[in-house]
């Protein structure tokens, strides 16, 4: 095995040493020097574009962009000198000239990178005066993303998101010049473009270019109709993230406290959205099942993640077959309450307002679909993030970290620890064996954890013997890996009989819409696993871990639905794909 070639530098005048290929910006790091970026995304957005990162090298004709320099043997490199400094102090008031200031208002107060290295580099905002963006009014075609060209600053790190992890890339740089923007082919509107609604676009912008169609207003006009049953169901991801919204370390779980606080919000009833994963299982599950004595078709493909659904039906529509019909745990949550749950109380469903808080944007475009359930009226009527949930409960006042725990109620009684493992990549496809296979065999399974399907990486393969059969599965999160795995099943080169894919990589714990982590956290900290292991951590102290011995959910089915998969699961719980013309 070949030795690792190392490099020997200074910077700062400190002796430094580190593997040959490492950049400026990484070598810095090692001894605790942080250069700042604005258009750097690791293995991402590395262009060097925005010359915030520049240093001075010994040697060099001008100053180079330390974030893709890479360090020689014997270089000399000065980060701090004044000649670095006016060079990024201008850099950033050159910005600022065509920037719209209303920073006070900006959704992306406190928390833009702009704002933060303008304050640091104790910029004048009004030095340089520049012309105003030919994009003022912002384009709000969408009912999930708002798009604001004016607080624009060209870094590209959207651009390179869409496509290099999304496999989208649905907008890029149009014109030249000072006349440069980001949009969207033949300059459409982002409604007219095959936009999978992930919001990896916005957690990836520096400032508040873009950002999620806030539906605060319309829940606070519910919360105070007096007519209005409001319900409020949380996602798993979210007890992981909202937390960092109020200082909280990354991966604390905020669960009990955030029950408290929706309590406070004045929700009349506050509900965990895991009894609907718990129901996801037993009818995808099913489904599994079905297929596979029957020689149906496979392999079966997830369908919890509405971006990665809006994917597949602008992408490959070819593979519809495949998917679970199954709706997502959001929907499968709505149209139990008004159903099932509406009976049950007594309450008409046209006086329900449900609202779910998710980690995820698309959600926004989801309960827009033609999911009219039984009851005759919408699954969902309102969808928050995790974001606009920790704006709500600071306009109220209310002091998440300072809470008491509360326990959630729950409309059949309880829910199982599997359904809290959804938020992480490989979470569903876990919960799902555990059922699939102990329903299979007849045999209950000595080992819950299904470490296989665990994990950050892009795509994972495992095959497991159940019973007699060897059942091969996949799962994918992030659309270029999920592009991967649809490829091969496209060419019929995939043998798997079940494949989970989520749109955002990670999962929904890197949902479009958590808390924004920026660009330096982004780099050197794996909030990703963070945050899946306070999910992991509560499915793995809990007594309940399988959806089907969840004696709620047996009692939802005896009292309502009958038995998984029969048809009055199939008009409230499922749903039906129609393929989507990119333009």
């Amino acid at each position: 095995m070949s030795e690792i070639k190392t490099v020997n530098l200074k910077i700062n005048g400190i002796d430094v040493t580190v593997p040959a290929g490492t950049t400026i910006l990484e070598a810095a790091k090692s001894i605790g020097i942080n250069i700042p970026t604005l258009c750097y995304m690791k293995q991402i957005n590395e262009i060097g574009a925005c010359r915030i990162c520049v240093v001075e090298v010994k040697g060099a004709r001008s100053m180079v962009a330390a974030c893709v320099y890479p360090v020689s043997e014997g270089m000399e490199v000065t980060t701090d000198s004044e000649k670095v400094y006016r060079s990024r102090k201008t850099t950033l008031e050159l910005l600022l000239s065509d920037h719209k200031k209303d920073c006070l208002s900006c959704e992306r107060n406190l928390k833009c990178e702009l704002q933060k290295l303008s304050s640091e580099y104790d910029c004048d905002s009004y030095r340089f005066r520049g012309a105003a963006s030919k994009l003022d009014a912002p384009d709000t075609t969408t009912n999930y993303l708002v798009r604001d060209n004016s607080k624009c600053i060209l870094c590209r790190r959207c651009v390179a998101v869409c496509s290099k992890l999304q496999s989208v890339a649905v907008i890029g740089p149009n014109e030249r010049g000072f006349k440069t923007y980001i949009g969207c082919a033949f300059d459409e509107g982002m409604s007219e473009s095959p936009c999978v609604a992930c919001g990896q676009c916005i957690n990836v912008c520096p400032t508040g270019a873009l950002t999620e169609k806030s539906e605060i207003e319309q829940v606070k006009a519910a919360l105070n109709d007096p007519e209005k049953v409001v319900i409020v169901g949380a996602a798993p991801s979210v007890r992981a993230g909202l937390g960092e919204e109020f200082g909280l370390p990354i991966g604390t779980n905020v669960e009990g406290k955030m029950i408290t606080a929706l309590k406070m919000l004045g929700f009349d009833h506050v509900f965990d959205v895991n009894f609907a994963a718990d129901l996801t299982i037993m009818e995808e599950s099913n489904e599994l099942i079905e297929r596979i004595k029957n020689k149906g078709k496979l392999p079966l493909i997830t369908s919890c993640s509405p971006g990665w659904i809006r994917f597949m039906e602008f992408y490959y529509p070819e593979l519809m077959e495949n998917v679970s019909s199954c709706k997502s745990p959001q929907q499968m949550f709505g149209a139990t309450i008004k159903t099932y749950y509406a009976e049950k109380m007594g309450i008409d469903p046209k006086d329900i307002y449900v609202v779910s808080i998710m980690p995820c944007v698309a959600k926004k475009f989801e309960k827009t679909r033609d999911y009219q359930n039984a009851s005759g009226y919408p699954d969902i009527d309102a969808s928050l993030t995790t974001r606009e949930l920790a704006r709500l409960l600071k306009q109220k006042g209310i002091m998440l970290p300072d809470l008491k725990d509360g326990e959630f109620e729950n409309p059949l009684g309880e829910f199982s620890g599997a359904g809290v493992i959804f938020g992480a990549t490989g979470g569903v496809m876990e919960e799902a064996l555990r059922t699939a296979v102990e329903k299979i065999t007849g045999e209950r399974l000595g080992k819950l954890d299904f470490t296989e399907v665990r994990g950050m990486e892009g795509i994972k393969e495992a095959s497991f013997k159940v019973g007699d059969m060897n059942v091969k599965v996949a799962v994918a999160s992030g659309l270029s890996n999920a592009k991967v795995i649809c490829e091969k099943i496209k060419k019929g080169e995939a043998d798997y009989q079940f494949v989970e894919i989520m749109c955002c990589p990670g999962g929904c714990i890197n949902g479009g819409g958590q808390p924004i982590v920026d660009s330096y956290t982004r780099r050197n900290v794996d909030y990703k696993a963070l945050r899946a292991k306070a999910l992991y951590d509560e499915d793995k102290n809990m007594t309940l871990r399988k959806s089907h011995e969840n004696p709620a959910i047996l009692k939802l089915y005896k009292e309502f639905f009958g038995e998984p998969g029969s048809h009055k699961a199939h008009e409230i719980l499922h749903t039906r794909y129609t393929k989507r013309n990119k333009y």
